[in-house]
Order: C-alpha cells, then structure tokens, then sequence
C-alpha cells in the first residue's frame, strides 16, 4: 500500500480552526485542541439561541400589545380571545408593529373588537 502524508491537510484543518476563534481569549485562540472544544460550545449555543431568539420576539410582542391595552382597561388574554370571535385574523407580530407605530390603527382594532 501507499504511504499518505496528512500534513497538508492537518494544517488546512488546523488553519481553518484557528480562523474561526480568531479574537477568542487565552489559549482557545491559539490552541488546536481547545479551540475545537470552543467550536463546538459555539455553535451548540448558536443553535440553541436561535431557537431563544424566537421565543424571546413573541414575548416582546405579547408585552407591547398588552401595554397598548393599558389605557382601554382590557387584558391581553380577552382581547386575543375577542380578536377570534370577531374573526379577526391578524397575527401578533403585526399587531405589536401597528400598537407601536400606528396607535390610531390599533385603537380602532380595539374597538371593533370591543
């Protein structure tokens, strides 16, 4: 059998390992072996958070909708429920936007819906 020399790639993938934890701290940017190890906490975390980073904008709309409700003595869960009655379909990120942006608009919103 042939002989095959690994050191072409070891240093192909050791150079690309090193790019990605380029402005990392310690030894996890200079490192192979530990800055592997960051790699994959990485982008175990990244998946994750993109994950989080949705459940966190529902939450914020949820808030801004609710605090649009404030003045008119209505909570958020009746005005949702009253929303589908109505058969009202509009969806809670654009309800945020127009609570937000566009008061006016989301007060005549409430007030067919109540």
């Amino acid at each position: 059998m042939v002989r095959v020399k690994k050191g072409v790639n070891a240093l192909k993938t050791r150079r690309n390992i090193l790019k990605r934890v380029k402005g990392y701290r310690f030894g996890r940017s200079t490192k192979e072996r530990q800055a592997n190890e960051a790699i994959v906490h990485a982008d175990s975390y990244r998946f994750a958070h993109r994950r989080l980073k949705k459940r966190d904008m529902k939450r914020l709309w949820n808030t801004k909708i609710s605090a649009a409700l404030l003045p008119t003595k209505l909570s958020y869960s009746k005005f949702i429920g009253a929303l589908k009655k109505a058969g009202i379909e509009i969806n809670r990120k654009s309800l945020a936007d127009l609570a937000e942006h566009k008061p006016k608009t989301f007060q005549k919103i409430v007030e067919k819906v109540s």
